[in-house]
């Protein structure tokens, strides 16, 4: 379980990143990225970003390809905006979890529509 000071620092390091894929990052490899969580390590040398693409799933792994590719540039935007002791190693990770909750949606959905 995450102290409130790790659950600050996650959430800083999320909204930085957000913010610097939208306007640093410029590949056409890069689909519709959004940031839905970052768990960084107590001693800040690394931070796993949990990320959700939207499109199909070859594209979804071409854009952690070239997010895991540029992070040297997401590794320095949260140097330079950022006072931490260290600049943690950044690893992307797919989040399906917005995936599952729309297919959870569609499945209650149903369900309703079929007792009505």
């Amino acid at each position: 379980m995450a102290t409130g000071r790790m659950r600050r620092v996650n959430e800083v390091v999320r909204e930085v990143l957000a913010e610097s894929i939208g306007k640093d990052l410029h590949d056409p490899g890069i689909g519709f990225v959004t940031v839905t969580g970052v768990d960084t390590s107590p001693d800040l040398r690394s931070a796993r970003v949990y990320v959700s693409v939207l499109g199909s799933p070859e594209e979804q792994e071409e854009t952690i390809i070239v997010l895991g590719e540029s992070h040297a540039i997401l590794q320095r935007a949260i140097a330079t905006q950022l006072r931490m002791k260290r600049t943690p190693t950044l690893t992307f990770t797919l989040d399906h979890g917005p995936e599952e909750a729309a297919r959870l949606t569609a499945m209650i959905d149903e369900e309703t529509g079929e007792e009505e």
